[in-house]
């Protein structure tokens, strides 16, 4: 599939994104002519409130739902007509993702968890930056235990190692510090900044929580489907503040 032309300060671009669910009076679009550029080298934070379209968003970006109408690239490359063959190859070199629920395969080890996206690829593995990745996320000694042997913090730590080992396009991470402790959180985040600070790596996270959001670059704030502000970087307290107010007029 040819490229199309996209700024090379862009990895990932949407144009005028709406998702329409149902038909006729029952319908609902939870994206409503959206469209955004990612820089690269970033972390990107997505909030809104319950319904807002935020999970939709990511969804679509990533190349796990289409869009009714719209278009999405990924390095280049428009995926919103790709098929699911192309979508697949795309994702196993372009995308890494981060979920709620680890999502790890309960037989496998730490270290072959992390490795599988490599395995399914039929790549390599470049065993200095395996090396440098697993110092990154503190767990060398944990390689080969499962993860019903590891907390939930490290079982999310695996999941970030896996997320980063190929060396991905761009990460999506869905709720990442949703299912764990405050100490645990704090961690997970620490890391995907400095994933992005050490590695430069482009990270777009949906996330609830102002703490996780006052970590990102840049800030998102969807309501009934659209973009209403873009911000760039903001405190605890501010992203607190904001939401507050988008809750109130969707409320209201």
């Amino acid at each position: 599939m040819a490229a199309t032309a996209v700024s090379q300060s862009t990895v990932v671009s949407a144009r005028d994104l709406t998702r329409r669910f149902g038909e006729g009076d029952t319908a609902v679009d939870a994206l409503r002519e959206v469209s955004l550029d990612i820089e690269p080298g970033k972390l990107t934070a997505v909030m809104g409130p319950s319904g807002s379209g935020k999970s939709t968003l990511m969804h679509i970006l990533a190349g796990l739902d289409r869009p009714t109408s719209g278009t999405v690239s990924i390095a280049g490359q428009e995926i919103t007509r790709m098929s699911d063959n192309e979508l697949t190859h795309l994702r196993r070199k372009h995308i890494g993702f981060v979920f709620q629920f680890y999502n790890l395969l309960p037989m496998l080890t730490a270290e072959e968890n992390i490795k599988l996206p490599l395995s399914v690829a039929g790549t390599s593995v470049d065993a200095a930056w395996f090396g440098d990745l697993v110092d990154k996320i503190g767990l060398a000694g944990r390689l080969r235990h499962r993860p019903s042997e590891l907390s939930g913090g490290q079982q999310q730590r695996v999941a970030v190692a896996r997320a980063l080992i190929s060396k991905p396009t761009v990460v999506f991470a869905d709720e990442p510090t949703g299912n764990l402790d405050s100490k645990s959180s704090a961690e997970i985040l620490e890391l995907l900044r400095d994933s992005s600070a050490a590695y430069g790596q482009t990270i777009v996270m949906v996330t609830h929580d102002p703490r996780a959001a006052a970590i990102a670059h840049r800030i998102l704030y969807l309501a009934d489907g659209r973009i209403v502000l873009d911000q760039s970087g903001a405190t605890e307290a501010e992203v607190f503040q904001t939401m507050n107010r988008l809750d109130t007029v969707v409320s209201s």
